[in-house]
């Protein structure tokens, strides 16, 4: 059973828009799917609560202030969105359970610098030879400079980007219904949908 984990200790950077995408594509595959929010906000768990019951399922996973607990029996996949500033013990515990972690990542100095601190500490981890580690440059146009800093960046570090998600209302529109782009005809959503396919191949592997 693959464990995501979506993180980044800074807030704002588009963790819950891309965890519930994730599900959302785990779901468009036909995956008994667990969507769990440790984040206070419970911006994840608000959206499970506005999806429409024709929509794929996704369930919810309640996780204690404490520690995150094992997901129910059944599920297949288990995405989790985590909240900012996670370090120490909890960091700890999320990893242990994780078999990949997604690390959503704006293209400005201010984000860049307030996430090495934790992709250092994700490298020292115990854990970090069975994690798999991506990046995904969120709200970024990848013909730019601040896409190229990015880049330049991540790769210093030897991690991949997966890809670069535009700055599109989709996301917005989509999520106050509790929808992702896989739940709508592609038409509708076919330059994100490109922009998604290197993360899906991730997320497959």
């Amino acid at each position: 059973m693959p464990v995501v984990v979506i993180a980044n200790p800074k807030g704002g950077v588009g963790k819950s828009t891309l965890s519930t995408n994730v599900a959302g594509y785990y779901a468009s595959r036909g995956h008994a799917v667990m969507l769990g929010d440790a984040d206070r906000q419970q911006s994840s768990a608000l959206w499970l609560r506005l999806r429409p019951p024709a929509a794929r399922p996704i369930q919810s996973w309640t996780i204690g202030d404490d520690h995150v607990g094992r997901p129910p029996k059944g599920t297949t996949h288990v995405v989790l969105d985590t909240p900012a500033g996670l370090h120490g013990g909890a960091f700890k515990d999320v990893l242990k359970q994780a078999d990949k972690v997604l690390v959503p990542l704006q293209p400005s100095i201010f984000d860049i610098y307030a996430t090495r601190a934790f992709l250092d500490e994700l490298a020292q981890s115990k854990h970090a030879g069975r994690v798999q580690v991506g990046i995904v440059g969120m709200r970024v146009d990848a013909r730019t400079i601040a896409a190229d800093k990015l880049h330049e960046f991540v790769d210093g570090l030897g991690l991949p980007v997966l890809g670069y998600l535009r700055d599109t209302q989709n996301y917005i529109h989509l999520a106050a219904r509790g929808l992702t782009l896989f739940d709508v005809a592609p038409s509708r959503v076919d330059k994100d949908l490109e922009q998604w396919q290197g993360i899906c191949s991730w997320l497959d592997r």
